[in-house]
């Protein structure tokens, strides 16, 4: 579905943003795991590095694809443009920054939960922004994923709503919420950027937006770090094997969600990609051999009503 302020030279299928959305909570799920395994050996902020220096060559491919596949010319960009994508690349940085301090807080998982918040707030930023429009089963859908994702992750598992109510006030819950404004700021920040190149097609919008914004990230996250900890720049450079694949299915995941946000609402997008939960606790049993407590399995049944409501309203 797009708005009115997206026209498109060749609409895509009403349905297409569902399978692209599915394939990146897949990737991003992949992506997650090998970023775990980096963390031990670069540290977070190393490892969140590598997202976007290994990234840029598999989004720069992905941009060279389309333009053969579509033969659309290279965008020009505008100011509208540069503003959202810019909007889009620092609240994502400041996002990471926010919910990395929320880690050194006492209640760390309270500001983690708080922040998933980001459901919300995309759905009311994409509205004030960029007249997404805001229906009863968007909403009823962005409620029930919201409080799903609540229940996975409580801060007391005995006690999970008590304890977030109560935690309103606490530097580690407003931190989250922080965190959460600020990477719903970055998803509107990302589909206006895509929407502001207004002719062209929606692959060719996306995969530039993509690929503009991870050279702002590697740029101001590799410049910060070559000045304050040049060692992790280093370690990020000497693990460059795991770290490609890492960087693959990073890009791979951000060339999905960026499409996807170029032709449906982002509170669509958020709330079907919130998918990536159970493909991570199938993941976690498989691997792992854990099971879902009862809270858990609430958790995952509100996360299926939210998706069945989002991608069958029509």
């Amino acid at each position: 579905m797009l708005t009115t302020t997206a026209r498109w030279p060749v609409p895509p299928p009403d349905w297409l943003w569902i399978p692209i959305t599915v394939w990146a909570a897949f990737a991003q799920t992949l992506r997650n795991a090998a970023q775990r395994h980096l963390t031990r050996e670069l540290g977070t902020l190393g490892a969140t590095l590598v997202r976007f220096l290994y990234g840029l060559p598999f989004a720069l491919l992905w941009l060279w694809v389309v333009e053969l596949w579509t033969r659309a010319v290279l965008p020009a960009p505008n100011p509208r443009f540069a503003f959202w994508v810019s909007v889009g690349a620092v609240s994502q940085l400041a996002a990471t920054a926010l919910l990395l301090r929320t880690m050194t807080e006492r209640n760390f998982a309270l500001g983690v939960a708080y922040s998933k918040s980001e459901l919300l707030q995309i759905a009311v930023f994409g509205f004030l922004f960029l007249g997404d429009p805001l229906g009863a089963a968007t909403l009823a859908a962005v409620g029930f994923g919201v409080v799903g994702v609540l229940l996975l992750s409580p801060a007391d598992p005995a006690r999970p709503f008590r304890a977030l109510l109560a935690g309103w006030t606490t530097r580690s819950a407003l931190l989250g919420l922080g965190s959460g404004a600020c990477f719903a700021m970055s998803t509107v920040g990302y589909r206006g950027a895509a929407l502001a190149l207004e002719d062209a097609p929606f692959l060719m919008a996306a995969a530039f937006t993509l690929v503009v914004a991870q050279v702002l990230q590697t740029a101001l996250l590799g410049g910060w770090l070559a000045v304050r900890d040049r060692p992790v720049i280093v370690r990020v450079a000497r693990a460059w094997r795991t770290s490609l694949f890492a960087g693959f299915m990073g890009a791979a995941a951000s060339a999905g969600w960026f499409t996807a946000m170029a032709v449906e609402p982002i509170a669509h997008v958020r709330t079907l990609g919130l998918i990536e939960l159970v493909f991570s606790y199938a993941v976690s049993r498989r691997l792992f051999r854990e099971r879902l407590t009862r809270l858990e399995i609430a958790g995952v049944a509100l996360l299926v009503v939210a998706l069945a409501i989002v991608t069958l309203r029509r």
